[in-house]
């Protein structure tokens, strides 16, 4: 059972991220905007953060100090995709071109801003937000050890983010206008519905929920930034397409690729993994020839939001 409960935490560290990302891109391209930039803000919204936690840690820390990074990496990421929003929407450039080059932007950024400040690359950080147990729910059979125990908060704000991606698309007016503008963009703006504002909205919530991916990638995983996320903007595309741009979809796709990558990242802690005769490169390979093999399978079937990727001009009809 030990295995079974490290297993499932380590699931948990690695869905969750990818969870909030690939609803952050759900949320763009129901828009009409395709944000192939999620990489390039789950990068700044790190940086910006873990430097954050860098800077204020001998003030404060535990879980206040974690919520307000949350903020900043959810700011820092909203910020960073208003140059995507106004090249793709104002512009009307090719939004591939522009998600592309803010991906080579951001991690040359953060480099180049570190190595200024502090004369080294990595930013480095105290892990205080490890929560050993919580009080009364981590005593809960099967439940406790794998949701309560050896946890972080990050985990249950990315369930919460999932709930509310949930109750704003499909059960608010803004939810409908967005998927309004996503499908048949005309027919929204000849009923009053201003597209370009439902899609600035949609790119602004999709950088918030990416710089907030980058900061929840890291702190459970490691204690120094280095300028990657590990192509994990990349694996929420995929989460997204493979989950159909549903949200219950994505967030069963978004586990599945947790596990992958539990196996790549863990499988020297996993007895049967352990002891067969595969060299380590092929685990780390894992997640993503299971995105290939996935998406080979899968991404026919996907129906994308038929406005998606298409600069929308007023004049036309």
């Amino acid at each position: 059972m030990n295995v079974i409960y490290f297993v499932a935490q380590q699931t948990m560290f690695f869905a969750i991220p990818l969870l909030i990302v690939a609803l952050g891109g759900m949320f763009s391209e129901r828009s009409g905007i395709v944000n192939i930039a999620l990489e390039g803000i789950m990068v700044m919204g790190a940086f910006v953060s873990i430097s954050f936690l860098s800077i204020f840690q001998n003030m404060m820390s535990g879980q206040l100090l974690l919520v307000l990074a949350i903020f900043v990496a959810g700011l820092t990421g909203a910020v960073f995709s208003l140059l995507h929003a106004f090249a793709s929407i104002n512009l009307k450039a090719d939004q591939t071109i522009s998600g592309t080059a803010l991906n080579m932007f951001a991690p040359a950024f953060a480099i180049f801003a570190a190595r200024m400040v502090q004369g080294v690359q990595q930013v480095q950080f105290l892990d205080t937000f490890h929560i050993a147990k919580v009080p009364f729910l981590g005593d809960i059979p099967v439940l406790g050890p794998i949701l309560f125990q050896n946890c972080y908060i990050t985990t249950y704000i990315g369930i919460g983010i999932a709930v509310m991606a949930e109750i704003v698309i499909n059960h608010t007016k803004f939810g409908l206008r967005l998927k309004a503008c996503g499908e048949h963009p005309q027919a929204a703006d000849s009923v009053g519905i201003n597209v370009y504002k439902i899609r600035y909205a949609g790119v602004i919530i999709s950088g918030m929920l990416g710089g907030i991916g980058g900061l929840v990638f890291v702190v459970p995983t490691s204690t120094n930034f280095n300028a990657t996320v590990a192509g994990y903007g990349f694996l929420a595309l995929a989460v997204l397409i493979f989950g159909q741009w549903r949200t219950k979809k994505i967030f069963f796709a978004a586990f599945f690729f947790g596990i992958m990558k539990t196996f790549a990242a863990a499988y020297s802690a996993i007895p049967i993994l352990k002891t067969l005769p595969i060299s380590n490169d092929v685990y780390k390979m894992i997640p993503y020839i299971a995105t290939l093999i996935v998406l080979s399978f899968f991404s026919k079937s996907s129906q994308a939001p038929k406005a998606s990727g298409v600069p929308y001009d007023k004049g036309s009809r």
